[in-house]
């Protein structure tokens, strides 16, 4: 039987080109009146996932998501 990707999962994650998962970051829905502009600022793009988040995104996410591409990225911006 074929497997299926975590439906929650794919609306929350976004799985880049060079293979690098980002997710949105929280807090910029509501209450922004409340938010500096520098912080509202961040929200914008997204943030690339950690290690131990990666490994259960694997696990949801079954053939999307290589962890060689990854590594490769995370070595890249090691040694910037």
């Amino acid at each position: 039987m074929k497997q299926k990707h975590h439906s929650g999962l794919k609306k929350r994650v976004k799985i880049r080109k060079s293979g690098t998962v980002t997710v949105e970051k929280s807090c910029k829905n509501h209450l922004l009146s409340n938010k500096s502009k520098r912080q509202k600022k961040a929200f914008s793009g997204g943030m690339p996932v950690s290690k131990t988040r990666f490994k259960a995104l694997r696990r949801l996410l079954p053939g999307a998501v290589s962890l060689k591409k990854n590594r490769k990225e995370g070595l890249q911006e090691a040694e910037k």
